[in-house]
């Protein structure tokens, strides 16, 4: 019983990480090349390779979580809590 709640955590965790690596990346796609490198990060097309990366890295550790998995949530992370708000206010504008 224990075995069979613990698969159930970890693939609604994993999941979860591939809903928002998937997300990421699509998000990373449809901005503005000149956003990213306008707020100080790295460029769209690493941005891209680092999402299309850990969306791999994710498929590949399917069968449980593996360093590549961790790595892939981390980089998925980085990426919508410092560069996604920040790209997305420099597009905005001011707000004034």
């Amino acid at each position: 019983m224990v075995h069979g709640l613990t698969s159930v955590i970890l693939l609604v965790l994993w999941l979860g990480a591939l809903g928002a690596t998937i997300f990421a990346l699509i998000h990373a796609v449809r901005q503005r090349s000149d956003a990213f490198t306008a707020v100080d990060k790295l460029s769209k097309p690493i941005w891209l390779a680092i999402l299309a990366g850990a969306l791999i890295f994710l498929l590949l550790g399917v069968g449980g979580f593996m360093l590549t998995s961790f790595i892939a949530i981390i980089a998925t992370g980085v990426y919508l809590a410092d560069v996604r708000p920040k790209v997305d206010e420099v597009q905005r504008g001011p707000r004034w």
